[in-house]
Parts: C-alpha cells; sequence; structure tokens
C-alpha cells in the first residue's frame, strides 16, 4: 500500500471528506491518532487515498455510528483489512496477553462458566487437520461459529451472530455461544501459540454486532444512564459491549467510555452525567486495584458503583462486585428502576 502511482483512481483528502461526509480536519485526525493513513501521496506530498483506503475508513467510520469508540473502531479497521489480506492458516504475531494465565481473549465476567471441558491446562483439541475446538456439550450453534472462526469466515461470523442476537438475546448468545468459543481459542493458543488470527476476527466480528445491537435501544424506562468503562490501563472492552447491548434489550440507555479510563476522566463522566449506576471493568490483577475508584464523587441520587469482572482484587470503597452478565443487567436494571 506505499507509492502515490496507482492502477485504480485515487480520492484527494477533500474529494473523500466530500464523499464521505465528512471534516478534512476528522481525517487528518484520524491518521494523527490512529494510523489511519491514506495509502500513497503525490510527488508533492499530498494525500491520495485508494479504494482499500476508502474501505478502511468506512468501516471504521459505520463502526463509529454504532457507538464504538474511534480508537477501537480503528483498531477493529486495520485488524479487519490486515486479516482480510492474510492466507488462512498464517501466524498472526505475537502472544494474545503477556500473561498465558489470563488470555486478554477470554473476556469473561468472573462466575460465567465456560462448560466443560474448557478449563485451563486441558488437552488441546485439534480434531481432523487441527481445524475443530474443543466444545463438548454446547450446541450445533456454537460448533458451526468456531468452524466459521476458523476458516477466517467473516461472513459466515457475522450471520451466525445475527441469528443467534435476534433469536436468543444477548446474555444466552455470550454466555453459550461468544463466551465458549472465544475460551476454546483461548486454550488452543496457550497451548500451541497459533489462532491469533481466529481470535482478532472473531472479537473484531463480535464488537461490531454488539455495538450495532446497542444502538438499537429501545425507548428507555429511565431518564439515567448506566456508565460503563474500563479500570485505568485497561484495554480489554469486549463483555463491556455485551452488557451495553444486554442492556439496551431491556430499554437502559448506557454511556461507553471504553478502554484505559484514567480514574479523574471516569470522576469527571460521573460528575457531569449523574448515572445511575457506573460498570467498570477489570481484565486482568494489573488493573484491578479497588483503590482507583476511591475518588468516585458523591452525588444525589446516590451512584451505584460495581466492580466488573475476573481482575478486581476486591470490592471498591462503597462498591459491589459483579460475578456475570446476567448479574450485571439485573443490577443495572434495579439502578435505573426498571426491573
Amino acid at each position: 500500500m506505499t507509492g502515490a502511482v496507482r492502477a485504480q483512481p485515487a480520492y484527494g483528502i477533500g474529494a473523500l471528506a466530500r464523499r464521505l461526509g465528512i471534516a478534512p480536519a476528522t481525517l487528518r485526525d484520524w491518521e494523527r491518532r490512529y494510523g489511519i493513513a491514506p495509502g500513497g501521496r503525490t510527488a508533492g506530498g499530498h494525500r491520495r487515498y485508494q479504494a482499500a483506503d476508502v474501505a478502511r475508513i468506512e468501516h471504521m467510520r459505520r463502526m463509529i455510528l454504532d457507538g464504538v469508540p474511534p480508537a477501537e473502531a480503528a483498531r477493529a479497521a486495520l485488524a479487519a483489512e490486515a486479516l482480510a489480506e492474510m492466507p488462512a492458516g498464517t501466524d498472526a504475531g505475537p502472544a494474545l496477553a503477556a500473561d498465558p494465565a489470563a488470555p486478554a481473549l477470554a473476556e469473561v465476567p468472573a462466575g460465567i462458566a465456560a462448560g466443560p471441558g474448557l478449563a485451563p491446562g486441558g488437552p488441546p483439541a485439534w480434531g481432523a487437520g487441527g481445524r475443530s475446538l474443543a466444545l463438548p456439550g454446547r450446541p450445533p450453534l456454537a460448533r458451526g461459529l468456531a468452524r466459521a472462526a476458523l476458516a477466517l469466515d467473516g461472513p459466515a461470523i457475522s450471520r451466525t451472530l445475527d441469528n443467534s442476537l435476534r433469536e436468543h438475546g444477548v446474555v444466552a448468545t455470550w454466555e453459550h455461544l461468544a463466551v465458549p468459543v472465544l475460551a476454546a481459542i483461548g486454550e488452543r493458543h496457550a497451548a500451541t501459540g497459533d489462532l491469533v488470527d481466529v481470535e482478532h476476527l472473531l472479537s473484531a466480528q463480535l464488537l461490531a454486532a454488539l455495538a450495532q445491537r446497542a444502538s438499537q435501544a429501545s425507548a428507555s424506562r429511565s431518564s439515567r444512564i448506566v456508565l460503563l468503562a474500563c479500570a485505568d490501563g485497561e484495554q480489554h472492552s469486549l463483555a463491556l459491549y455485551a452488557l451495553a447491548a444486554a442492556l439496551a434489550e431491556h430499554g437502559v440507555r448506557t454511556l461507553m467510555l471504553g478502554a484505559r479510563t484514567p480514574p479523574d476522566a471516569l470522576a469527571d463522566a460521573i460528575s457531569r452525567t449523574g448515572p445511575a449506576a457506573a460498570m467498570i471493568w477489570s481484565q486482568t490483577a494489573v488493573t484491578g486495584d479497588p483503590a482507583q475508584l476511591a475518588g468516585i464523587p458523591r452525588q444525589r441520587p446516590p451512584l451505584r458503583l460495581f466492580a466488573a469482572g475476573p481482575g478486581w482484587r476486591a470490592a471498591p470503597p462503597g462498591g459491589k462486585l459483579v460475578g456475570s452478565l446476567a448479574e450485571a443487567v439485573r443490577e443495572a436494571r434495579a439502578a435505573v428502576g426498571a426491573a
């Protein structure tokens, strides 16, 4: 994607901005902050956006319109583009997490069982030619999702997730479809070091499906919102999107701050929006220090503070630990009076 001379036509920044209905300054900002850069430049240094560049930007813009924060939308768009150019079976790079005992992809609230045979340390499932995953006791839909993920078949993954969300809802899809498949991928990765590409694609598709579901909230039953954020330094936010989508099904409004929310930014957002509840996600013990939530501002009516995810070492001051997606939905609905 380098070089300014291409066979296909290219857009200048002004022409592309007009086509997409966004400001040229936005394109420059996305390039500077998120690496969403054009593939070529003229001899005079002017940006030239090729077809692949336009597709990447349109992907990012769609996700933002569905409620995904720009930084995460950019990562998903770049990952999707890289995977589209990658042959099946290609090693995508380093391990999923620095701590093999807590793979980054296993964004599963504590207390959600991934099913029999999926506990760390179990034998990897190779199946025929290594193209299957261990999913004992899981429905055919989960095995179908695993096959689509292993084949890097994005459309099939999207169809499976959309059908399950429509027919069974977010909580059932998360607990009985997404989490078991992600956990099985994590086990294979821990044993062999492969499937990084598979996890990236499935996570990006799942994020897009959940964000779209969250944007289609029914009429709100309360004027108050539930604020969703990751702990300071925590980059894994997929479970928060599952919660936002699940709450949307019940007409509960959410405000998504996403990954790596510093304590001062969290406190400022709470002061300015006055949410009924705040759910703060931590994936690993590195980000799960409850002391970071000690400065949450007091308000009237009182804020209900919840620490969700397996990373928390203890409940935060004045807060409560939440152990599953279903429990988080119940607590959030009660906080806004929609239970």
